[in-house]
């Protein structure tokens, strides 16, 4: 049995393997892209350069320390 996971909308349960999941239904989804286009959502600050190159990552190949 899937997990379930809450619409970050209305809060109803969902199955994980629902494929509208983490949404209820194509109205919640549709509901949050409408948030995001009307900026109710914000990305609070813009992520360091070095988040974005991945230049923070180490290299699995390198090694500890190189």
């Amino acid at each position: 049995m899937a997990a379930a996971v809450r619409c970050p909308i209305c809060g109803k349960k969902v199955s994980q393997a629902d494929p509208n999941s983490p949404f209820c239904s194509d109205r919640c989804r549709i509901m949050d892209l409408s948030n995001w286009a009307s900026e109710k959502y914000v990305i609070s600050e813009p992520a360091p350069a070095n988040e974005l190159d991945g230049s923070d990552l180490d290299d699995p190949d390198d090694g500890p320390g190189r």
